[in-house]
């Protein structure tokens, strides 16, 4: 998959220069690309960082809550056979937590730098949604 190359920054529809708003979509999470969504009218480019960084932070949420039920069910259920085992999964999941974080971390401020240097960065399968979903209408 071959990302376009850096866009020429303009001003948005905002105020900002492009690259400035697509950084500032990344910066609060969803509410941030919300905001920059809804009011970005003519810089594609802030729009698709906007969308970029709302269907991230969702699917960041959505796979933390899965993890979390999937836990502790086998704690709740290695409980019952035994705490020895109920403990190594717990403890394992925090090891996943912390590799997550950092993983998210790492994710996070790739993005930061590509919408800074005011490249449309494509994450593997949510950037492809977030094109289609920025498309000028």
């Amino acid at each position: 998959m071959q990302n376009p190359p850096p866009v020429q920054s303009g001003k948005s529809s905002t105020g900002l220069d492009e690259n400035i708003a697509s950084l500032i979509a990344y910066l609060a999470g969803w509410v941030s690309g919300l905001i920059f969504f809804l009011n970005e009218k003519s810089s594609r480019l802030v729009r698709f960082h906007a969308m970029q960084s709302i269907l991230l932070n969702v699917v960041l949420v959505v796979v933390w809550i899965v993890i979390m039920i999937v836990v502790s069910i086998l704690v709740l259920i290695l409980g019952q056979v035994s705490s020895a085992l109920a403990g190594i999964v717990s403890l394992l999941s925090v090891l996943l937590y912390l590799v997550g974080g950092l993983v998210t971390l790492l994710v996070w401020v790739l993005c930061l730098i590509k919408a800074f240097q005011g490249q449309m960065y494509k994450l593997p399968v949510i950037g492809e949604y977030a094109e289609k979903f920025s498309a000028p209408k």
